[in-house]
């Protein structure tokens, strides 16, 4: 265990979760300390001293230095440990491969099932964005929600009809994005991977069958 980091997460933030596979697949550890969002501890003043985003997850050096946002505490990881299985690329072109298919994955999927979730959760009234600034919700995005992720599925399952894993022939930070909306929408929208959905369910059962995935 590297103790000249520590990782700031909460077992109910998805964005944790990516980083916690992640560094499963590399067979790192950080100490972690866990932030309560329930009780809304990502708002007291020791953690926005941290990080003034009030956001999970964030890894800190030892020197201080906070890192947040996960492609960024992604990059310091694959490039702090070279020695590792790489997951964010390995020549111009599959770097590239990977960073746009995360990236189709977060927007076109993640981002689609959590908008729909911080617009309906009551709890989260004034706080459709997260951040440091407040947000009314806007009930009315949530359909519209339903349908990116019922598209998200959609497109995802056309593209591992071609493919073995998310960005190609090998399993990447693509694919932990993927595993992690597809969870986040079963678990928060009620969505599964649609019936006759074969090629998105068969790449599914592959990736969650990883010890990664229970990170």
């Amino acid at each position: 265990m590297n103790t000249d980091l520590t990782f700031f997460e909460s077992k109910a933030s998805p964005n944790s979760r990516r980083v916690r596979i992640f560094l499963a697949e590399k067979g790192i550890e950080f100490p972690t300390k866990a932030v309560d969002l329930g009780a809304k501890e990502q708002f007291s003043d020791a953690y926005v001293a941290i990080n003034p985003r009030r956001q999970v997850p964030t890894l800190v050096l030892r020197d201080g230095t906070a890192i947040g946002e996960v492609p960024a505490i992604w990059r310091y990881v694959e490039e702090a440990y070279p020695e590792k299985p790489a997951l964010l690329g390995t020549t111009p072109t599959t770097k590239a491969l990977v960073t746009m298919w995360e990236r189709r994955a977060e927007l076109d999927g993640f981002s689609a099932v959590m908008e729909g979730v911080r617009n309906a959760v009551a709890g989260l009234k004034g706080r459709a964005l997260s951040g440091p600034h407040a947000y009314e919700q806007i009930p009315e995005i949530v359909e519209r929600s339903k349908l990116r992720v019922a598209h998200f599925f959609a497109d995802f399952n056309d593209r591992l009809k071609t493919v073995p894993f998310v960005a190609g022939d090998a399993f990447s930070a693509a694919d932990i994005t993927t595993l992690v909306t597809i969870d986040f929408a079963a678990g928060a929208m009620q969505m599964s991977i649609p019936a006759g959905f074969d090629a998105l369910q068969a790449w599914y059962d592959k990736v969650n069958a990883r010890p990664s995935s229970k990170a």
